[in-house]
């Protein structure tokens, strides 16, 4: 293991299924600094996403009453720690394969402060189905997926039918669906999926996208590094938020 005590490489092995796989794992070169962070705070922080257990919320952040939001594809996790330091008062549970940004994010979460991070590495598909119980989360954001957008490829998008209908089922009534893309024939796909589950309801009026929320708290969503790059590029961002019924 690269990072002894650290993020595993394959978490959950051959306990499950192979399948098209909306994601890329990704090492990539990992700094100083953020090796350090995953060597250090893994323990504390980090779990592995091995599907052999179900998660206590209430164990996992320490507090059995505090709401845990599930956020699936973080970058580098500065988006996250904003929001996490905006409402300190919501777990954040941050699942991503990307090495780099799990160090990064983690020593964000020690220099700030931010108690109520926790970096979960490994397939989120089988977090939701193998790790969360029902009706367990109080969101779920997934801001910026890769769009995968040669045709051949769409079929590894994450938001789709099956996906959706796995993640309301580990949402508590009321809670928030956040999604965000800079790419219009995803978000268009978005907007049709999440509009066709009946848990769902849209919190726009006319049943469209919504205004991108201002950052001011839980409902907010900071300016991304990412996102930055894609208005630079003259790219439209379409932000989706539906309540569980």
């Amino acid at each position: 293991m690269q990072f002894p005590g650290g993020p595993a490489v394959d978490p959950a092995g051959s306990h499950h299924e192979r399948r098209i796989r909306s994601f890329r794992p990704r090492r990539g070169r990992v700094t100083a600094g953020q090796g350090e962070a995953l060597r250090r705070l893994w323990h504390q922080w980090g779990l592995d996403i091995d599907g052999q257990r179900v998660l206590d919320l209430g164990e996992l952040f320490g507090d059995p009453e505090m709401p845990v939001v599930l956020e699936i594809g973080f970058g580098m996790g500065e988006a996250t720690a904003h929001m996490a330091a905006a409402d300190p008062g919501t777990g954040i549970l941050a699942a991503d394969v990307h090495t780099p940004g799990q160090g990064n994010l983690l020593g964000l979460a020690e220099r700030n402060g931010l108690s109520n991070i926790r970096v979960a590495n490994g397939d989120a598909i089988i977090l939701l189905r193998e790790m969360i119980a029902p009706e367990a989360l109080a969101g779920l954001r997934v801001f910026f997926p890769d769009p995968w957008p040669k045709k051949r490829h769409h079929k590894r998008r994450l938001i789709q039918r099956e996906f959706i209908e796995l993640a309301v089922t580990r949402l508590k009534p009321g809670a928030l669906v956040h999604c965000a893309t800079d790419w219009e024939p995803y978000a268009e796909q978005m907007l049709e999926v999440l509009s066709a589950e009946s848990a769902l309801e849209n919190t726009q009026p006319d049943g469209g996208y919504a205004p991108r929320p201002a950052f001011d708290g839980p409902a907010g969503r900071p300016l991304t590094k990412f996102e930055g790059a894609g208005l630079d590029k003259g790219h439209s961002v379409h932000d989706l938020l539906f309540v569980r019924r």
